[in-house]
């Protein structure tokens, strides 16, 4: 087994794509505009709901600005450096459940608590960043070889029982008193209560079987082959669009103790600003604690190099009929990087 053999190779095959790559997009012209902003969407909308159960789960130390940022800021390196072109990074329902758990594992500990949860957060990334150097160093992308076809279409079909989950729970929470409300509800505000969480449902069903049907919409019979067209290419963001429009004719002012919207934060907050500066208090983690959250980064090192391989392995389908190499080494060196660049900010 030789180091860096698997990456370098990568390197070697993807550099005489990496040109046409991005020639291609520039001279597809506005063909390119559909799928982007479908991938828009289909991105920002999943990140916005975990950003909302991360801060419900962690009390408010991480929310939808961590997880917009890191999105994009891990979008933004993967697509200028990627070796795997199709894939789309994003925050899946796996890695908010280990950040629930080293949560609850910290918040209550003497030396850790709720004040160093981020900075031993980033020890825990610190830890998966090297070990993610590791697998791709030693060629540990030659597994990926030996599974089949139905390992990767049962860890797909894991992450969609995740999402389709995380969606029912935020329907039902919907018809409950948050946190800060008030426990104690009138029968005024009972039925404020259930209208509101009719309302939610009544908006998710909606945009599920606007946005379907939008899909299909070069099929239908009536309406213009352009306008048929318009549709199937950018109906699911003007449903997202539409619908959230619908939702603010809603009243706005309801009783105390009914959910409200999502609330987040500005990055340049000062309730945010202490979370880009986590480097700063990771020396205040004893060495203990240090040590300890290498336990931890083994599993989202796992999980991270098996979700990631996946996908690419997905991409790599001969249905897809792709004509350039796959890059699985090169791509879990350069997760490792963005894994430490986030374990920082």
């Amino acid at each position: 087994m030789e180091p860096f053999k698997g990456v370098l190779n990568d390197i070697r095959a993807r550099s005489l794509h990496y040109k046409q790559d991005w020639s291609s997009a520039i001279h597809s012209g506005f063909g390119i505009l559909a799928p982007t902003t479908y991938i828009f969407f289909a991105s920002a909308l999943p990140v916005i709901a975990f950003g909302e159960q991360l801060s419900r789960d962690t009390d408010g130390s991480l929310s939808t600005v961590e997880t917009l940022a890191s999105t994009a800021i891990c979008g933004i390196i993967h697509s200028i450096f990627g070796g795997q072109p199709l894939l789309i990074l994003g925050v899946a329902e796996p890695t908010i459940i280990m950040y629930t758990y080293l949560y609850n594992f910290a918040k209550d500990r003497d030396g850790l608590g709720q004040q160093l949860f981020l900075a031993w957060a980033g020890w825990v990334c610190v830890w998966t960043a090297l070990l993610l150097f590791l697998l791709a160093i030693f060629n540990a992308g030659n597994i990926i070889n030996r599974f089949t076809r139905i390992a990767g279409e049962l860890f797909g079909m894991l992450i969609t029982v995740l999402f389709i989950q995380e969606a029912i729970k935020g329907m039902v929470s919907e018809f409950k008193v948050p946190k800060e409300g008030n426990p104690t509800l009138d029968k005024y505000q009972f039925h404020w209560l259930y209208a509101n969480g009719l309302l939610g449902i009544i908006f998710t069903f909606g945009l599920l079987y606007t946005a379907l049907k939008s899909r299909r919409a070069r099929s239908w019979l009536y309406g213009t082959g352009w306008f048929r067209n318009f549709i199937a290419d950018y109906g699911v963001p003007l449903m997202v669009l539409l619908w959230t429009g619908l939702s603010f004719t809603a009243p706005s002012k309801v009783p105390s103790g009914v959910p409200r919207r999502l609330v987040s934060p500005l990055a340049w907050d000062s309730t945010s600003l202490h979370h880009w500066t986590v480097i700063k208090d990771m020396g205040k983690v004893s060495p203990t604690y240090i040590f300890a959250a290498f336990i931890p980064a083994i599993m989202i090192a796992g999980l991270y190099f098996f979700d990631h391989s996946v996908a690419s392995q997905l991409a790599q389908q001969k249905e897809f009929n792709l004509k350039k190499p796959s890059a699985y080494h090169y791509d879990i060196l350069l997760l490792g990087f963005m894994a430490c660049f986030c374990s920082y900010t």
